[in-house]
């Protein structure tokens, strides 16, 4: 018996503010018998029974009713298709090509009731369900960097490596898809993006995912595609193919063969965002997280952190970690929704509870936990209730209009625009789960700043239309620590500050293993992230680390006399692309290595300071650790070999003193030239008052006064 399940996710991208997300997914599961279950029902019977040939009729056509069916199914996004019913428990069935001229058919699903047969089933253990292995704690951990803004951007993205040499892409973390996909070299209907298409072509280890009985396979029958609608009509389709993926310089784990969507066609939003495309963290066959689960490299589990208000970036780990002591968590379960569900039962606003049936949370897909979503949205009446607790708690507050008219927004002025000073203003929020345990969501988990008023402050919490379903976005998860473990299905939060949470995640002293093929022609294409330097030293923190010396050599392919008239110039591109002055940056040594040229580089903190700034020396070291230097053609490819921090060079007692020196020689100077200066003066004019005349020389004469 094969079991064969279709996944359908219609989703809502959030681009502007209080748009209604809706979500809808629909697993159906069609069993096929096999060949030799059929056979079985044909071995003769000892005697001839007209009753038993009644049942085998009827059997045969249901076998073959399904038989025929099950494989032209393909799920439609209800804003494609005009009439479609609103009923989420309604789907379609059209043929596989769009030439064929079946019918297609309109088929309703209804959920069984609580004590069906199939529920008493699965809760006794007699469903089989698919449970992984419990996870190793030797095994590696990805660890991974988190770019760009919430709200600024709409999402996160961290960077992946694909194929051999490694191509670089920055992809949107979304725990509501359940693929990954890049824009093919071979589109011709996608946008442009941050970085370049891949091409398949030029990777080495690429190989197209062939048609199989487990994927939707092209009109030709010769390779599996993917494709994936979105309810605001943007949508993505490609192929199937499967290459090399490498997740980072800083991570633990080897590069892993994965399979990945290669796109041909984007449209709507897809098509017009920076981000090159998505990486997909839900639960389903084709998602990252559930390949390297089933290959056993990692133990079944992922992280997310988001950065704070005005801050962005944070941290992502693909793999276990171990849970910080006061992390609270609340249990996921995984049949009663393919979302990341958590089990919200009250909300606290300033420690009053919400007067609200704890079933309000557990409409529909219940409260669902989505990556991809930048706000929350709440079912009508609790979103009712939250709106009118926290107006109720703004007393010194002034209620005005949200930055687009086109969208009526709550928002408040005169909290100030000192984000840490919002809790002074704004009340703290709980959402408290089934368990007892409470998340605490400080102001920023729940609003968002006007974008023209200064120190006005919207929130950032909506009603989800008539959408019973609770949806929280990014927002409610900021500096949040989450910990998706599926392998015991609960979900832990933690909050900690995102944005320093990567600095401190421990970093590996193993050297990364060394890839056997080198890209040497375009030096525009990023180096395999394990030739990179591991990472900042294990145990800095931020505003601990002292740094007065980066060093750091380069292997250029260009040979050491053609190089050699251009190292000015050289230096003057590492300085532009490490955003420091040319003058920081200086040359230690300059070598041949047969048709390469091994140079050796030192940056110094700008002007006489000792030590770079906190901030410059982390841009510094995050732009070497991720090979984000960019050098011109002409300088060919290079290799990172090593990088060091430390404090500055040991410096002579002339270079110590020379200032001092200096200083003093001059003021000695100029108090000698003013000694002799004030001397000269005087004694010119001690020679004028007494100056020398001749006896015979002539008198002018001299009126007597009389007696």
């Amino acid at each position: 018996m094969y079991n064969q399940t279709l996944v359908s996710l219609l989703r809502c991208r959030k681009n502007g503010v209080s748009v209604n997300l809706c979500q809808t997914w629909f697993d159906i599961d069609f069993l096929r018998l096999d060949f030799f279950l059929f056979k079985c029902l044909q071995s003769p019977e000892p005697a001839p029974d007209p009753m038993a040939r009644a049942r085998f009729v009827s059997t045969t056509i249901l076998i073959l009713f399904f038989t025929v069916l099950s494989p032209c199914v393909v799920v439609f996004s209800s804003s494609a298709v005009p009439g479609l019913s609103d009923d989420p428990n309604t789907f379609l069935l059209r043929p596989p090509h769009g030439g064929s001229n079946r019918h297609t058919m309109c088929l309703p699903l209804f959920l069984s009731p609580p004590n069906s047969s199939q529920n008493s089933a699965a809760a006794s253990g007699g469903i089989t369900r698919r449970h992984l292995q419990r996870s190793d704690p030797h095994h590696p951990n990805a660890r991974m960097r988190l770019h760009d803004d919430l709200l600024l951007n709409g999402y996160y993205t961290t960077r992946l490596w694909i194929g051999t040499p490694p191509q670089r892409f920055a992809l949107i973390v979304d725990t509501g898809s359940t693929v990954t996909y890049v824009p093919c070299s071979t589109c011709e209907q996608c946008g442009k993006h941050q970085d370049p298409k891949f091409q398949l072509e030029l990777s080495s280890t690429y190989e197209p995912v062939k048609c199989n009985i487990d994927c939707t396979c092209d009109n030709d029958r010769v390779q599996c595609v993917y494709e994936r609608q979105y309810a605001e009509m943007s949508s993505s389709s490609g192929v199937l193919g499967e290459d090399i993926i490498s997740f980072g310089n800083q991570s633990e784990l080897t590069p892993q063969r994965t399979v990945f969507g290669c796109e041909n066609v984007e449209t709507g939003d897809l098509y017009s965002q920076h981000a090159d495309g998505i990486m997909g963290l839900g639960r389903g066959d084709l998602s990252v997280v559930d390949q390297l689960v089933d290959r056993g490299v990692i133990s079944d589990s992922f992280s997310l952190c988001y950065g704070g208000m005005h801050v962005g970036g944070g941290a992502m780990v693909l793999g276990g970690i171990s849970p910080p002591a006061d992390m609270v968590f609340s249990h996921s379960d995984p049949v009663r929704s393919p979302y990341y569900n958590i089990d919200l039962k009250e909300i606290h606003v300033a420690g009053n509870r919400l007067s609200l049936n704890p079933r309000v949370f557990d409409g529909k897909h219940g409260t669902v936990l989505d990556s991809g979503t930048t706000y929350a949205y709440l079912p009508e009446a609790a979103f009712g209730a939250f709106k009118d607790a926290i107006k109720k708690e703004l007393h010194s507050l002034k209620q005005i209009r949200g930055p687009d008219p086109n969208y009526n927004d709550i928002c408040f002025f005169g909290a100030g625009s000192d984000i840490s000073q919002l809790s002074k203003s704004f009340p703290a929020v709980d959402m408290v789960f089934g368990n007892g345990q409470k998340l605490l969501l400080s102001p920023e988990n729940y609003l968002f700043q006007h974008s023209k008023v200064r120190g006005a402050y919207c929130l950032g919490i909506f009603q989800n239309g008539k959408d019973p379903t609770t949806l929280l976005g990014g927002i409610i998860v900021r500096n949040t620590l989450v910990m998706y473990d599926r392998e015991h299905e609960k979900i832990g939060f933690w909050k900690t500050n995102c944005s320093e949470l990567w600095e401190r995640l421990h970093i590996s002293d193993a050297p990364p293993p060394v890839p056997s093929i080198l890209n040497r022609t375009n030096s525009t294409t990023d180096m395999p992230p394990t030739l990179a330097p591991a990472g900042p030293p294990q145990g800095v923190l931020p505003g601990e680390l002292q740094v007065g010396l980066i060093t750091f050599y380069m292997l250029l392919s260009v040979k050491y006399l053609d190089l050699k008239p251009h190292v000015t110039e050289l230096a003057q591109f590492i300085a532009q692309e490490l955003d420091v002055n040319t003058s920081q940056v200086h040359l230690l040594n300059f070598t041949s290595k047969g048709n390469d040229s091994l140079i050796g580089w030192a940056v110094l903190p700008a002007g006489s300071a000792d030590y770079f700034s906190n901030v410059t020396a982390m841009s510094i070291i995050a732009r070497l650790a991720e090979h984000r230097v960019r050098l011109p053609d002409t300088f060919g490819s290079y290799q990172l070999f090593e990088w060091n921090i430390g404090p500055p060079p040991k410096r002579t007692w002339w270079q110590q003193h020379y200032l001092v020196v200096v200083v003093a020689t001059i003021v000695a100077l100029i108090l000698g030239l003013s000694a002799s200066g004030a001397r000269y003066i005087w004694r010119r004019r001690q020679q004028a008052l007494v100056a020398y005349k001749p006896v015979d020389a002539a008198i002018p004469e001299q009126e007597l006064q009389p007696l």
